[in-house]
Order: C-alpha cells, then sequence, then structure tokens
C-alpha cells in the first residue's frame, strides 16, 4: 500500500508537469521558431507527444519498483526537442525518486528561459539557465552530490568526460548518430520504404540525431524509389518556421549549416539531385553515388544520399564497418543472419517502421562510438554500450551495489 500511495504522489507530479508543458505550447513553439528556426509544426507535435509521454509514465513503474534512486542526476540537453528531453528525462526522474539538475543548449536561449519558468515549480527539477555548457559540466564532476551525469553529443564530449567517469556512480553517452541508414531490399515495399525514408530524413530540418542521412536501395527498386522520393522531397514546404504548413524552416544554428557544407565537399563525385545552401535557408539536400563506400561523418541537418547496391551481403559488411553504430532502419525480410549483424553492431534497428515521431518508449541511444554506459557496481566499474531506456537507468538495482 505504501508503494503504490509513493507512485500515486510521483504520478500526480509528473501529470503537473505535463499539464505545464500544455500551458505553455503557443510560447513554446514560437520560442523555437526564434531560437533556432524549428517549424511551428513540428514544436507542437513534439509537445503534444512529450505531454501525452508524461501522462502515461504508469506503464514504467514495473521498470523501477524494485529500485532505489541515485539522488541528483545531472545533463545538458541538446538543442533539438529539449521538450522531448525533459519529459523523458524528468518524467523518469520524477518516476524514480531521484533530483535533475539540468542545462540547456547556448543555441536555445528563449526555449532555456521558458523551460526554466516551466520546472521552477517543481523542487525535483532544476533548470540552470545563462552558464556556459563546458563550466556546467565541469562543476557536475565537481560536486559530490551529483550521482549520475547523462550526455550527449560529438564523440570528442564523451571522451572528455569519460576521462571524470570516476567522479560519478553512473555516466551515460549517447554519442553522435553518424549517417544513420536504410536499406531497401530486393522484396521490401518500396512506396512505404520511400516514404518513411523522406520522413525520416527531412523531419525538422533533419535536425534529430535519429533522422537518415543515407539510404541503400537495391537496383531493382531503385528507379521507383529514387522517383518517389523526390517526389515526396518537392512537396516539402520551405520557409518561415511560424508558417503552419513549413515542414522546414531556416536553419539557425551556423554550425549545422557549416557541417552540411563539410559534407557536400565529401562527396564529389556524388551526383546532387535536388536541395541548396541559400544562406539559413537550406532545401533538402539530395545526392546519389554508385560508391558503396560513404565517408564516416558526424551529420546533422537536410541531407540524404541515395546508392543503388546489387549485393545485399557486401552492403551490410559495408555497413557494419562503422564508428557509429547508433541507428539502422531496414524493409524487407533479410536473412537471419544479416538481421542479428544489425542487432549485434547497432544500439536501435527499426524493421520495416511506420512512423512520423520515434515513439518515446522505444529504447534510445547506440554502440562503439554512438554510445555506451560507465557503472560502479560494488568495487568494480562494468561498461557496456546499446540502447537504454530512461527510467531503467535511473534507478540502483538490488545487487548492483
Amino acid at each position: 500500500m505504501a508503494a503504490e500511495k509513493k507512485f500515486d504522489k510521483r504520478l500526480a507530479e509528473i501529470c503537473q508537469l505535463a499539464d505545464a508543458i500544455d500551458r505553455q505550447k503557443a510560447g513554446l513553439m514560437a520560442s523555437a521558431a526564434d531560437d533556432a528556426g524549428f517549424p511551428v509544426k513540428v514544436t507542437s507535435s513534439e509537445i503534444d507527444l512529450a505531454v501525452e509521454y508524461l501522462r502515461s509514465m504508469q506503464e514504467e513503474i514495473p521498470w523501477v519498483e524494485n529500485g532505489r534512486p541515485f539522488g541528483t542526476v545531472a545533463t545538458i540537453f541538446p538543442y533539438d526537442a529539449p521538450v522531448v528531453v525533459l519529459a523523458r528525462f524528468g518524467g523518469a526522474t520524477l518516476l524514480t525518486g531521484n533530483r535533475l539538475r539540468f542545462s540547456l543548449s547556448s543555441q536555445t536561449p528563449a526555449t532555456a528561459d521558458l523551460l526554466a519558468a516551466i520546472c521552477k515549480p517543481f523542487p525535483s527539477i532544476e533548470a540552470v539557465v545563462g552558464m556556459d555548457n563546458r563550466t556546467f559540466g565541469l562543476r557536475c564532476v565537481e560536486d559530490e552530490n551529483i550521482r549520475l551525469l547523462f550526455i550527449a553529443g560529438a564523440s570528442a564530449v564523451g571522451e572528455a568526460y569519460r576521462r571524470h567517469y570516476r567522479s560519478f556512480d553512473k555516466l551515460f553517452f549517447a554519442g553522435p548518430g553518424g549517417m544513420p541508414a536504410a536499406v531497401v531490399f530486393e522484396d521490401a515495399d518500396v512506396q512505404k520504404a520511400a516514404g518513411f525514408i523522406v520522413r525520416r530524413a527531412f523531419i525538422n530540418g533533419g535536425q534529430y540525431c535519429t533522422t537518415l542521412k543515407k539510404a541503400y536501395i537495391h537496383r531493382s527498386l531503385y528507379a521507383e524509389a529514387r522517383e518517389s522520393i523526390l517526389a515526396a522531397v518537392e512537396k516539402l514546404k520551405v520557409g518561415s518556421p511560424l508558417e503552419p504548413e513549413t515542414d522546414i524552416g531556416p536553419i539557425r544554428v551556423a554550425r549545422t549549416r557549416r557541417i552540411l557544407q563539410q559534407a557536400l565537399e565529401q562527396f564529389p563525385s556524388a551526383r546532387r539531385l535536388t536541395g541548396a545552401i541559400e544562406g539559413e535557408m537550406v532545401f533538402p539536400l539530395v545526392l546519389e553515388s554508385e560508391n558503396p563506400q560513404v565517408p564516416d561523418l558526424e551529420l546533422f541537418g537536410p541531407f540524404l544520399l541515395l546508392i543503388p547496391f546489387d549485393d545485399p551481403d557486401a552492403v551490410v559488411s559495408e555497413l557494419i564497418q562503422t564508428r557509429y553504430g547508433f541507428l539502422l532502419t531496414f524493409f524487407g525480410a533479410p536473412a537471419e543472419e544479416i538481421r542479428a549483424l544489425f542487432h549485434t553492431h547497432f544500439g536501435m534497428v527499426h524493421d520495416n517502421p511506420d512512423f512520423q515521431f520515434t515513439p518515446l518508449r522505444r529504447p534510445f541511444g547506440g554502440k562503439k562510438a554512438s554510445g555506451w554506459i560507465l557503472e560502479r557496481r560494488g568495487g568494480r566499474w562494468v561498461e557496456r554500450d546499446g540502447a537504454f531506456l530512461y527510467s531503467r537507468e535511473l534507478i540502483r538495482r538490488p545487487g548492483s551495489e
């Protein structure tokens, strides 16, 4: 009975957080458009997704009911989808009885102020605004009250914090996605695959780590898929982020535009089918290449490379060589050996998916340079990789100390 009352109180607070986010929907959409050029069409859906997720947190009680909290956990939010991150991390923090301290990207100052105001009534959630993220991270390392730190970002960021892992009881890192791939095998539903590839390559201007950046398509399907992809891309509206019909707003983060320009230079032999960079306006970039060997880039933004293939084994061999075992999507019914290889090398594997936004209760995270977790267990440290579920990671399990 006491345990049930404990979770009832926590769930009530989580619903209050959901309500607070929902009340600020208009302001959050406007601030995201102003900060980073994110279209209100996208931010509106993110907020709805976050609110729905928080209001259904009772589904995660079985994951955490036998665990104990770490105490204070800390993280630095990325500039993309901060409301979704607040829902996933904040909801998990409240459910598990931890305290959360978080900093926000310097790229989103208006959103940071609004999220801080939303969180202010919640004593277990502290938003740190106006502090450089490097300073915030250093203070987390030095603060003995912070027992768990979650970091996302480039490979160099993860390695910088790895050097300080002994300052915590758990350090986990969600690294770069690299160039997440879709593979369209010979027996795939080509129209379903093409539609998903466009949705997941260009949603939010490709400014999620989970957006697709390359698509290997069996040559027997390539012409049809290419035609469908280009037709769908042509319908995407690039323009003012405040217009409800806009799919891709201006890319206001200069670093993202610079990374895109550098990526184009990495593919001198690829043919550009559509797209351009015109100041802050980036029209969806679609390239094609006969070369299956793609540079291992850490890429963000509206970019998609199409590659026809004949031999599925050769494509699989190429894909699993990547340093970035973050995400892989496939369409069709490949052999069990291929499926097993995908799950061995990638943290997230989507099997013939059909969604707009990645469901929030799916595991998140990668392998190799795309993610790892270091955890103190008694007198030893254990390192593991792969995708994770937030609530499961924010508790100490019996026998793990």
